[in-house]
């Protein structure tokens, strides 16, 4: 049986036993796909709070603390199913760092490049997107994400394949940043670049296979960051396309910084040419 069937159906259900009991709503839990499962305070406020479609949210029994406070309020206020369980069942539905919160939610939607783009030129906005050639780390990728949003990017653009998904991890460490972050999949970096490039978007790789640093760039103009791989960095032929490449002054023996450190260097640099 299809999971979003039985989801429905218990969301619908008025017998109290399938509630009170979890055993059978748990027992499908554990076999959906984990990219519908968000775990951590924090991270389920933000889903509540962006107006997802959080179905159910699991709490663990005796589970304490103002931020756990704020989860209940948030979840009455908006008529949020909830139960309290054993710890032991939410480590059942995952093996991370849960906070004693385990949440059901809808796939996150995903919006088209051309859809994206149109809606922030029309809001008058100046554009600030990101793009992710190859991120591969849900994790990297979930605190890129929560440094987006802080720090107003328009929309991050990934690649179908090869790209991190948008799982527990990454909803977790964005701090449900997720939620408030268009994201695009497009199925080729170059094909996005080539867009953003005729849409009057200045494109920047950031890249060691350079000269040009970080602060001989203007970012005060419509643009997009492109940020690489962890290992690999920015592809090859994707450098061959971008308007500008800038590297990060390294006064270190480490030769280089994590991606999701990197990318808050270039946002900044951004916010600050643009205050």
């Amino acid at each position: 049986m299809d999971y979003w069937i039985i989801r429905k159906a218990l969301h619908k259900s008025k017998n109290p036993k399938i509630w009170q009991s979890n055993n059978l709503t748990l027992h499908y839990l554990c076999k959906m796909e984990k990219e519908h499962l968000i775990f951590g305070i924090r991270a389920i406020i933000e889903a509540i709070n962006a107006g997802k479609e959080v179905d159910k949210v699991f709490i663990q029994k005796d589970a304490q603390g103002d931020l756990m406070q704020d989860l209940m309020k948030t979840m009455k206020k908006n008529s949020i199913n909830f139960s309290y369980v054993p710890v032991e069942k939410l480590n059942r539905l995952t093996s991370n760092n849960h906070q004693g919160a385990v949440a059901t939610i809808a796939p996150i939607s995903f919006v088209s490049l051309e859809t994206l783009v149109e809606s922030v030129m029309e809001s008058g906005k100046k554009p600030l997107f990101l793009i992710l050639d190859q991120l591969s780390d849900a994790r990297n990728f979930g605190a890129i994400i929560r440094t987006a949003e802080c720090t107003g990017v328009d929309g991050i653009i990934v690649q179908k394949q090869g790209s991190a998904p948008v799982n527990g991890d990454t909803v977790k460490t964005s701090a449900g940043a997720v939620f408030n972050v268009p994201i695009c999949k497009v199925d080729h970096i170059k094909d996005a670049i080539f867009y953003l490039q005729g849409s009057g978007i200045k494109t920047v790789a950031a890249t060691e296979k350079t000269e040009q640093n970080i602060y001989d760039i203007d970012f005060s103009e419509p643009v997009a960051i492109i940020m690489g791989s962890e290992d690999r960095g920015v592809n090859p032929s994707v450098l061959k396309i971008v308007d500008e490449k800038a590297k990060l002054p390294m006064f270190g023996t480490i030769g280089s910084l994590n991606v999701s450190v990197a990318c808050g260097a270039f946002l900044y640099e951004t916010i600050r040419q643009r205050s």
